[in-house]
């Protein structure tokens, strides 16, 4: 058979239907970010793949079963089975969400001081490593560099720049290598096998742990299927189950892969790490077996490991982002080649460049689609990555001026992907019309959440 989704709608909700008088009345009450509007003013809401999936018609039956007892539930035992079949790993921790299990984790294997390496520190994950007096250093390979090269794996860390730390002066202070799987801050793109094995044999020559940041590990692992030698006849649970094999542990929102609105986990193989965090989670989050966790959501996430490896699934999605990225060329809008699954990284500085990086055109390219389509999505370029004076004028602007798209799990159709496809090629036909944006006022740590600004005309 042809691939299709595999699956159908049962029950649907509503979209917002907007007015342009109306979307701007509503961007300029949030100040010009995205995160400040209300969903209700939303039409394709492309802000995040975070807990926006579509559950399945399982994963309800199975919370609506759950064991709502404080202390090892059978819903505990379920998640820690599906995890433990996954992963193999011997210590597995529920946490609330991927933010909290980072807080858990580095907590206990960082300290001020300390280095965390990673192809890239994304966000939550940046702030979780700085809050505790640690310094986060990227190293994502050459071949990222390259935002039109087609190279499969420019998710990868670069090993040469990882040795030369690890072996420098510094080699000392780093108390972790983080590995994201996708890399999303990366452009999306995946991790492969091969450099995953290499960079955890490196950083064990040197004492140092190595995890996973697994929030996408199914999509990375279909990614890896169609794209590295030797995996074309695995199934996307056996790379995942290979790739977790390679590390210490990992953390994972279970909001991406575990398609559910809310939990994560810390997976590890040292009974000593798992000790601290068993502690820290205890004291923080909630006992062991619930983690901060609803039991209904555990059942869920069991239910969603269980799907989310399903190739006919993996397919379809990965073909509905690719039809994107190629209808979003067609309409004359570059995207970060070659296109990933879980969201598509639009070139926003190609695109206008009649903005200059102090006018942040990846914001721009945001605001617009909001305001001609009602598309809610988010930059990641001088804005997320710049860095700014006192006055809020950006000094070092970001390497590229991205616009990150990022797709749903099981919730809009090919005729919302058509629409969006259609605002972007309304908004490639004149792009010198979009304006810039300024800094009115952003605090100094995870600004692009809360910051508020104008346009320059």
């Amino acid at each position: 058979m042809r691939t299709f989704p595999p699956y159908r709608s049962q029950v649907v909700a509503e979209i917002p239907v907007t007015t342009r008088a109306e979307r701007e009345q509503a961007l300029a009450a949030a100040g010009y970010n995205a995160f400040n509007l209300p969903a209700n003013k939303v039409s394709i809401d492309l802000l995040t793949d975070s807990g926006t999936g579509a559950v399945s018609t399982a994963q309800e039956a199975a919370a609506a079963a759950a064991d709502r007892s404080y202390a090892g539930s059978d819903s505990f035992y379920r998640f820690r089975d599906a995890l433990r079949d996954l992963t193999g790993y011997p210590h597995l921790l529920p946490v609330h969400q991927g933010r909290a299990a980072e807080r858990v984790l580095f907590s206990s294997v960082l300290e001020s001081g300390r280095i965390s390496v990673s192809n890239t520190h994304f966000d939550t994950t940046r702030a979780n490593v700085e809050l505790l007096g640690a310094e986060a250093i990227d190293l994502p390979c050459a071949e990222f560099g390259d935002l039109d090269s087609l190279e499969p794996f420019k998710g990868n860390i670069d090993l040469d720049a990882l040795e030369r730390l690890l072996s420098g002066p510094d080699g000392a202070r780093v108390g972790q290598v983080l590995l994201t799987i996708t890399n999303n801050g990366g452009g999306g793109q995946p991790v492969s096998m091969a450099n995953l094995a290499a960079a955890a044999k490196l950083a064990r020559a040197h004492g140092v742990p190595v995890f996973l940041d697994a929030a996408r590990f199914a999509e990375n692992a279909w990614l890896v299927i169609q794209r590295e030698a030797g995996y074309a006849d695995k199934t996307p649970r056996e790379v995942a189950r290979e790739a977790f094999g390679l590390v210490d542990g990992c953390v994972a929102s279970l909001k991406k892969d575990g398609i559910a609105p809310m939990g994560a986990f810390i997976g590890l193989t040292a009974p000593d790490f798992a000790q601290r965090c068993e502690t820290n989670l205890i004291a923080t989050e909630g006992f062991r077996t619930y983690g901060g966790l609803a039991a209904h959501d555990l059942d869920r996430v069991a239910k969603g490991l269980q799907e989310v490896v399903d190739p006919h699934y993996l397919a379809a999605r990965a073909g509905e982002a690719a039809r994107l990225a190629r209808q979003a060329n067609e309409a004359g809008v570059d995207i970060v080649q070659p296109p990933g699954i879980h969201a598509l990284y639009l070139n926003a500085g190609r695109l206008l460049p009649h903005l200059t990086a102090s006018r942040f055109p990846g914001h721009s390219l945001a605001c617009e689609l909001y305001l001609a389509g009602g598309i809610r999505c988010v930059e990641l370029g001088s804005l997320y990555l710049g860095t700014l004076d006192e006055q809020n004028e950006l000094i070092t602007p970001a390497p590229f001026e991205l616009v990150r798209m990022a797709l749903p799990r099981r919730v809009y159709t090919q005729g919302h992907y058509d629409y969006v496809a259609e605002i972007l090629g309304d908004i490639a036909k004149n792009p010198e019309q979009v304006p810039g944006y300024r800094i009115v006022e952003a605090p100094k740590i995870l600004r692009h959440f809360n910051l508020r600004m104008a346009p320059v005309h």
